[in-house]
C-alpha cells in the first residue's frame, strides 16, 4: 500500500464504504496531535445516511454515544476525569496478585495433559478474568464476557449480538454496585463527584474492557509466540541477554495488537500526506503499518526495538489526548508480563507444536494475533498437588 498509494490510501470498507487508511508515522502523528481539526467524533462521518442499522463494522467504528471512546473535545475530558482516577488507584501489587492467581488456576486446568492450545486456554480467557476482577465482577461471569467480545472484535455476523449482551453485563454490574460499593474500578467511578447517567457509566465500562482484553491477550500470545519461533531470541534469552519485556516491546514495535484503529473525522476539507480529505471522511489509523515506515526505520538493527535507530516511539498505544490511558497501559503491561511470566515458570520447555507456518491470524483487520497456538511440554503437577 505503502508503495503505490503512499502514506494515506483510499480503502472500501464492507458494504462498499469508503475510507482513508493512514499507514505514515507523520501523517498519524499529525492527526492524532491535533483533536480540533481530526477530532474522535463519530458523528460527523459523511456515510451515516448509508450505514445499515446491521452493518457489522459499527461496533469496531463506533456510534454517537456518550462514551469515553467516542466523544470529544470537553466531553471527552469529562469522561477521562472521571475514569482515570478510578483506573490510577488500582494497586500495581494487588493486580500481580491477582494476574498469578488467575494465571495458575487456568495453567492447573491444562498443565497435566502435556499439550494446549495457549490461545485458548490461557491467552484468550486470562486478561478478561484479570479485568473482571478489576472492575468487579465476580469471577464467574469473567468466561462469558471473553467469549462475548470474541465475538465483538472479530466483526462478524454475531458482532452486532455480542455488543449488546456485553452491555446487559455491564448495566448489571452497575446496579450491583449502586447497590453495594466495593474496592473496585467501578464504584470509584460512581463515586467520582460529577454527574453521569448509568448508560455512560456502562458504555465506559464497556470501552475499558473491551479496550483491554482482546489486545492484551494478543500481546501475550504475540510475545510467547516469538520466544517460542525465533530461534535468535530464545537463544538471547537463555543466555540471559533478553528478557520478557523485551520480546513484549519487540511485539508492540512489530505486530502490535491493534494494528488498524478507528477513527478520525476531520472537521473541515484538508490535506493529509498528498491527499485532499473531505469534512467527514472516515480516517482508519494504521498503527501497525506506522510502526513499520521507513522513515522512522533508517538504520534500526533487526530485532532488538530497545536499540533502534529510528526516529520515534511506537504507536501501538496511539498517541495523543484519545491515546490509551497511561494507567490502562500499565495496567495491561502488568496483566501481560506476569501471565507470560506464570507460564514460562510453570512450564519451562514449552514448545510450539506444529510448524510457525501453519498458524492461523485472526480474522480481524483491527487486531493483530493468532487464533490457535498448539504446544506442547511435559506435564507438570497443578499448584494443589504441589501444596
Amino acid at each position: 500500500m505503502r508503495r503505490d498509494h503512499g502514506s494515506v490510501v483510499p480503502v472500501e470498507l464492507p458494504g462498499g464504504f469508503p475510507a482513508w487508511l493512514v499507514v505514515g508515522y507523520r501523517e498519524i502523528h499529525q492527526v492524532t496531535s491535533d483533536p480540533e481539526l481530526f477530532p474522535r467524533d463519530v458523528s460527523l462521518w459523511n456515510q451515516w445516511p448509508h450505514i445499515p442499522a446491521d452493518w457489522p463494522l459499527l461496533p469496531m467504528v463506533g456510534q454517537p454515544v456518550p462514551s469515553i471512546y467516542f466523544t470529544a473535545g470537553e466531553e471527552h475530558r469529562r469522561h477521562v476525569r472521571m475514569v482515570v482516577p478510578a483506573l490510577e488507584a488500582v494497586d500495581p501489587f494487588e493486580i500481580r496478585g491477582h494476574c498469578e492467581q488467575l494465571a495458575d488456576r487456568l495453567i492447573d486446568e491444562f498443565c497435566g495433559r502435556g499439550t494446549a492450545d495457549l490461545v485458548a486456554a490461557f491467552c484468550e480467557p486470562f486478561p478478561v478474568l484479570v479485568l473482571a476482577r478489576l472492575v468487579g465482577f465476580p469471577d464467574d461471569e469473567g468466561a462469558a464476557i471473553a467469549r462475548v467480545l470474541k465475538d465483538l472484535a472479530d466483526g462478524g455476523p454475531e458482532a452486532q449480538s455480542a455488543h449488546r449482551k456485553f452491555g446487559e453485563h455491564m448495566a448489571r454490574l452497575v446496579a450491583a454496585k449502586r447497590a453495594e460499593p466495593g474496592d473496585d474500578v467501578t464504584s470509584r467511578m460512581l463515586a467520582h463527584p460529577e454527574e453521569f447517567t448509568d448508560e455512560e457509566y456502562m458504555l465506559d465500562l464497556m470501552a475499558i474492557t473491551a479496550a483491554g482484553h482482546l489486545t492484551t491477550a494478543d500481546w501475550i500470545g504475540s510475545s510467547v509466540r516469538l520466544m517460542l519461533t525465533e530461534d535468535e531470541f530464545a537463544d538471547s534469552m537463555a543466555r540471559g541477554r533478553r528478557s520478557v519485556p523485551d520480546a513484549m516491546t519487540e511485539v508492540l514495535w512489530e505486530e502490535g495488537p491493534t494494528q488498524i484503529l478507528a477513527g478520525r473525522w476531520p472537521v473541515r476539507d484538508t490535506r493529509l500526506g498528498d491527499r485532499l480529505v473531505k469534512a467527514g471522511d472516515l480516517l482508519l489509523l494504521g498503527l501497525g503499518a506506522a510502526n513499520t515506515d521507513p522513515l522512522i526505520r533508517q538504520g534500526a538493527p533487526g530485532g532488538d526495538p530497545s536499540r533502534r535507530g529510528g526516529s520515534g516511539a511506537h504507536l501501538a498505544f496511539s498517541h495523543g489526548e484519545y491515546r490509551c490511558p497511561f494507567p490502562a497501559q500499565e495496567i495491561a503491561e502488568i496483566i501481560a508480563r506476569t501471565g507470560i511470566e506464570v507460564l514460562l515458570d510453570r512450564l519451562p520447555d514449552l514448545e510450539l507444536a506444529v510448524p510457525e507456518e501453519e498458524l492461523v491470524r485472526r480474522p480481524s483487520a483491527f487486531l493483530r494475533g493468532t487464533t490457535a497456538l498448539p504446544v506442547r511440554f511435559t506435564p507438570v503437577p497443578t499448584t494443589g498437588d504441589l501444596s
